[in-house]
């Protein structure tokens, strides 16, 4: 979940940066651009005042006053040129130049000078220019005009390259691109700190819910920081749970006492019925088949309680000889295979897993039992110990029907028998008892076709200690 959360935050922050910080580079060029204009434009104003009186006089009187006035105007614009590199002159109206520096700079016939120097013509300064860009080699053109009575005489025109301009731009962008950053490494910071806070009750929350799905019911959710409405949530699944298992509990209790308490009235119940066939005909068929089903029902009550009692009980784990253990029970198992005519087959290495020896064998006499009870005379049940260094493996196979993919899926659920094996003997809680018992303790029991036919039990149990 985090990975989901934390990206959209960081694109949601990524987007208001951009959002203030493209009109804050946009300003800063404009800025920086605008005050070279204002420069350019004041020093056009200079130069226009020098300019105002440099015209043909009538007649021709005052020509020293003239030249004076002219040299003076050339001499500023030379010095001007030469200290910040700006190409600027003044142009009569008939194109022909007054004075400019440098000397061999006219007015082209078209581009952005002369478009300055036609709309100073018109007695008003000439339009601020386009923006220039950090990547745009371009001028800065700036045209005002010289007027003298009232009539436009002349046009002073600035050419100023934008390098520098252009570089402080730049610098300004780097600033801002700097503090961007800084920002986004602040606001991911931020939104780190921000999911933890957020996301550390629903971690706990999910590990709570795993536990308990496992089938450890005790597990709670701790008490974490993080908003009130998880919080909130936290103590509301602790209800819950204690609830669930509160009902669990009693489903058990009720189980148990059930099953405990219709033994007797069912032990007294079939005492009746062997005195009642005594006074019957010897081979009564009815009689017989009331003891079948009274023996059954008693099995079924037993069976109820080992039930209750394995779903309650706590595994006493211990470092066990699986392989020992599982050629115990194979050496146990071996006369009813052979009165039946089928062949138990151990192979059982010493290997070592931490499991309960009593749960274990429980949990392997049913597995045998119902091996050798499926599997048709002169077939063969193998047993199989192996380890895979993290768990170890008890697998049992058989020859037998087996079990179809539909079956595979129940076997194992209480009271479930095949449809197709009704009338062998068993209640339909062996394996239900055999898995809970494997659980408490941390190991499993799992089912599978074995070709050409039969049906492939694995039991698993771990070969770490309950404290790793």
């Amino acid at each position: 979940m985090r990975t989901r959360l934390l990206p959209l935050l960081i694109v949601l922050m990524a987007a208001v940066l951009l959002a203030l910080g493209i009109p804050l580079g946009i300003s800063v060029a404009a800025a920086q651009q605008q005050k070279v204009v204002v420069d350019r434009i004041d020093d056009t104003a200079r130069f226009a005042a020098l300019a105002q009186y440099v015209t043909e006089v009538p007649g021709g009187s005052r020509p020293t006053s003239r030249d004076e006035r002219k040299e003076t105007l050339q001499s500023e614009l030379a010095s001007y040129y030469e200290v910040y590199g700006i190409r600027a002159g003044v142009f009569y109206r008939t194109d022909t130049p007054m004075a400019q520096a440098p000397a061999d700079w006219f007015l082209p016939q078209t581009g952005e000078v002369r478009d300055a120097f036609g709309e100073a013509l018109l007695s008003r300064r000439s339009h601020d220019p386009q923006q220039v860009w950090p990547w745009q080699r371009r001028h800065l053109v700036v045209a005002s005009p010289v007027i003298r009575d009232g009539d436009v005489v002349a046009v002073v025109v600035t050419d100023s390259p934008t390098g520098a301009m252009r570089s402080r731009i730049l610098h300004g962008w780097l600033v801002i691109g700097v503090g961007e950053i800084a920002a986004m490494l602040l606001a991911v910071g931020a939104a780190l700190r921000l999911t933890g806070w957020v996301l550390r009750p629903v971690r706990i929350l999910d590990a709570t819910t795993h536990d308990i799905a496992t089938g450890r019911l005790k597990s709670r959710v701790a008490a974490a920081g993080g908003p009130p409405e998880l919080r909130r949530l936290a103590r509301s699944f602790n209800e819950m749970a204690d609830n669930v298992e509160d009902v669990l509990e009693q489903q058990r209790a009720f189980v148990a006492d059930a099953s405990h308490q219709l033994r007797n009235p069912l032990a007294a119940l079939l005492l009746r019925i062997e005195l009642l066939a005594l006074e019957l005909p010897e081979g009564n068929e009815e009689i017989a088949s009331v003891r079948t089903e009274g023996k059954r029902l008693a099995q079924v009550l037993d069976d109820l309680l080992d039930l209750a009692l394995a779903e309650h009980a706590e595994a006493d784990l211990t470092l066990t000889d699986i392989g020992a253990l599982t050629a115990e029970r194979v050496a146990a198992w071996t006369p009813t295979a052979e009165a039946k005519g089928v062949w138990l087959v151990g192979d059982c290495p010493p290997i070592t897993a931490w499991a309960d020896p009593i749960t274990l064998s429980s949990a392997l006499d049913a597995v045998i039992d119902n091996a050798v009870k499926f599997t048709p005379e002169a077939e063969s049940v193998e047993v199989t110990v192996a380890s895979n260094g993290e768990t170890s493996t008890v697998v049992v196979t058989d020859n037998g029907p087996g079990l179809t993919d539909e079956e595979l899926g129940r076997v194992g659920d209480r009271f479930w028998r095949s449809g197709r094996h009704q009338n062998v003997k068993g209640s339909g809680l062996g394996l239900s008892i055999s898995r809970a018992l494997l659980e408490a303790g941390g190991g499993s029991i799992s089912y599978g076709h074995h070709e050409p036919h039969g049906l492939r039990v694995t039991v698993t149990v771990p070969r770490s200690g309950p404290a790793a």
